[in-house]
């Protein structure tokens, strides 16, 4: 059985080309205004909870400060990205990877179960596993699947100045403009702190890569199993007999 599905690559790549793009983008739009706010409304730096760094050309779309060019680039990313994240979302309960994969029992939260996970995963515990997914991978994917990539795209329409009278109940929700635009940069580099840590733990094991591209096979369950113990010889009745009267 393939273990990941043709959806799932097609999207793997398309999100992540989307998630770079929409990333530098928003870089360039922060440098507009680097101050963040609570609340609907936000203008006096005196007011602000959090003075964002300028960050350099290199680092954002276009590779200069253009207000407009990175929006323009922005919007054209999101599509791929919202309208993705609903394909896969569709694809993973269709095909059973969302069942099958990342649904967590109560025993996946423990400590005990995270350790485990962790020291698997390192070099001396025999480095990525090509099996099922472990605890905490459950755990941080759902979180993506279910938490952050949602929370962009409504925290990235809730900005959106054609979105609130559309839905002005969204931004009542978000507690505001401005703490959408908060919960939007939060949101992001959360994003930006798993794609960091996927690419590491990734490269760790080139196969992991390959398969992402290939399919890979998911291992034979038989062969998970312990063999089962050889039976017991079988004594011949004749030698039975010449024991009997040795």
């Amino acid at each position: 059985m393939t273990k990941h599905a043709l959806s799932t690559r097609l999207w793997h790549w398309v999100n992540a080309a989307a998630i770079i793009v929409l990333f530098m983008t928003g870089l360039n739009i922060s440098n507009a205004h680097k101050y963040l706010y609570w609340g609907n409304y936000g203008f006096d730096p005196k007011d602000a909870w959090l003075a964002v760094v300028k960050f350099p050309g290199w680092a954002t779309i276009p590779g200069h400060y253009n207000l407009a060019v990175a929006r323009d680039w922005h919007i054209i990313a999101a599509w791929p990205f919202g309208v993705g994240l609903l394909f896969i979302w569709i694809a993973m309960l269709v095909n059973g990877h969302f069942r099958r994969d990342l649904t967590t029992k109560p025993s996946d939260w423990t400590p005990g179960a995270v350790i485990a996970s962790v020291k698997a995963h390192a070099p001396a515990g025999g480095g990525a596993h090509h099996g099922g997914y472990n605890a905490v991978q459950k755990i941080l994917y759902g979180g993506v699947f279910g938490v952050l990539l949602p929370m962009m795209v409504l925290t990235g329409l809730s900005i959106s100045p054609g979105f609130e009278p559309a839905a002005p109940w969204v931004l009542d929700l978000l507690g505001g403009r401005q703490s959408a635009r908060s919960l939007h940069f939060l949101t992001a580099w959360a994003v930006f702190g798993f794609f960091v840590i996927h690419i590491v733990l990734a490269l760790t094991d080139w196969r992991l890569i390959l398969e992402m591209f290939t399919g890979g096979r998911r291992p034979d369950p038989a062969s998970t199993h312990d063999p089962a113990p050889a039976p017991a010889p079988v004594t011949p009745p004749a030698a039975e007999g010449a024991m009997d009267h040795g």
